[in-house]
């Protein structure tokens, strides 16, 4: 795969003037529209006039020494959940055509603007964000970073937003994460996903999964490139990364659940990473947490992802249910036997679990896990509903573990060139956000060695 800059690298060469927006814009557009890449399967729909108009806007500011930060005139592509003005958000699927353009911009897409990024376009998603594996039968599937004349699945939901970043067709993505949707393709496809804790970001402007859950976060090319946009888009100033040093690294490696079921690639690549880890200083602990025994039973309904979108859908369904996916359909319809007592359970419960979770983890500076016990199953192995079933679960499980605590992660690639793409995830409690960037910061020149 080419070695794409970072948004860092980018905002030099355009500052020096070894490059302009117009010519990022451009040189995206040609991979998009390249008829033996992925771009016809990774974008819904491409900005190319708007974007080239932008481009054009930013470097005239530039050139007049008024644009809006560093990293204006970089182009960035748009998950196709969020509502950009003038445009049909469809999040993935046909039940949606026949809506009234956006009025508005998603609050987080205005975000970026004002900072000068430019959007490329729109990308592809499982339909209506309901799985981790990435498949779309209304706008096709983009083959995923690993061994492409096989066709493996890219993750999803944020399917298209991976492939994007990973073939230069943008250079940053906005996508989101209820269960794992910016990590699973972030690891699946070698590059970097960060779920925010959910507070930090506006959920205005994006169709919803649950809204429990939805966090709203970067994909990238590297740490630095992903604290970049999440600074963007929780309003934050944008300040260097302090990347903290591995000697003295308290980090727990949670033996419930986690470990589980590991394919042999996941677990030697991800046991390698901890012993460069170690070899470097930091303490790692393995440790018990009793409390994810919980999540199985919480979730034993469908959970919040059922009962929320369910409550979304619902008469939508009713007028245009057989038009859906039906690998999402059913998905959401399991939110239709959950009652309001069920509901209130699961508030309850997740409040206590949130609270013993964070009391457990509160002597370390993070957890780390693989990101997904499993590596990019074969497009083609998930015909069979049972099939994509056991693979989707799986690359959901150790994501969704964060979202229901509430806390925030990142996914890291941890393995050796060539060989199949596997995270590592570092997660913490909820607003520990800085906390997590600086640590992977720090680790994420020497896992890979």
């Amino acid at each position: 795969m080419p070695d794409f800059p970072t948004l860092a690298q980018l905002a030099e060469d355009l500052e020096s003037g070894r490059t302009t927006s117009r010519k990022l814009v451009e040189a995206c557009l040609a991979r998009i529209a390249d008829p033996t890449g992925e771009g016809q399967r990774a974008f819904i729909h491409v900005d190319k006039d708007a974007a080239l108009a932008a481009a054009d806007a930013m470097d005239a500011l530039r050139k007049a020494k008024a644009a809006p930060s560093r990293y204006a005139g970089i182009p960035i592509s748009i998950k196709d959940l969020f509502d950009i003005k003038g445009q049909v958000t469809r999040a993935g699927s046909r039940a949606l055509d026949d809506s009234a353009p956006a009025e508005h911009d998603a609050a987080t897409v205005a975000r970026l603007r004002k900072a000068g990024f430019v959007v490329i376009g729109r990308t592809n998603m499982t339909e209506f964000a309901y799985s981790g594996i990435g498949i779309n039968p209304h706008y096709g599937t983009p083959k995923g970073a690993w061994n492409r004349a096989d066709g493996h699945v890219p993750g999803g939901s944020s399917s298209g937003a991976a492939v994007s970043v990973l073939d230069g067709m943008a250079h940053g993505a906005l996508g989101t994460d209820t269960g794992g949707s910016c990590r699973i393709p972030a690891a699946f496809n070698g590059i970097v996903g960060y779920k925010p804790t959910q507070r930090r970001v506006p959920l205005d402007g994006s169709v919803p999964l649950s809204f429990s859950l939805d966090s709203i976060g970067p994909l990238a090319r590297s740490v630095s490139c992903c604290a970049i946009l999440d600074a963007v888009l929780a309003g934050e100033p944008i300040v260097a990364l302090r990347p903290w040093p591995i000697q003295g690294m308290r980090l727990a490696v949670p033996t419930t659940i986690a470990l589980d079921d590991l394919e042999p690639e996941v677990a030697a690549t991800f046991e390698r990473a901890l012993k460069t880890l170690s070899d470097h200083g930091a303490i790692v602990e393995r440790i018990e947490m009793a409390e994810f025994h919980d999540i199985g039973p919480m979730n034993a309904k469908g959970g919040f992802a059922a009962s929320e979108s369910y409550a979304w859908h619902r008469y939508l369904i009713t007028a245009k249910g057989d038009v859906y996916d039906p690998r999402v359909f059913v998905r959401i319809m399991r939110g239709e036997a959950q009652s309001a007592a069920d509901y209130i359970d699961l508030l309850n419960e997740r409040r206590s679990l949130i609270a013993r979770v964070n009391a457990r983890i509160a002597p370390y500076d993070a957890l780390v896990l693989p990101t997904t016990p499993n590596t990019p199953p074969k497009i083609a192995d998930l015909a069979d509903d049972q099939a994509f079933a056991r693979e989707n679960i799986r690359a959901l499980r150790n994501c969704s573990l964060i979202n229901l605590i509430d806390g925030c992660a990142i996914s890291l690639p941890c393995h050796r060139e060539g060989d199949v793409p596997v995270g590592l995830m570092l997660a913490g409690a909820g607003g520990s956000d800085h906390r997590i960037f600086e640590l992977a910061a720090g680790m994420e020149a020497v896992i890979r060695v």
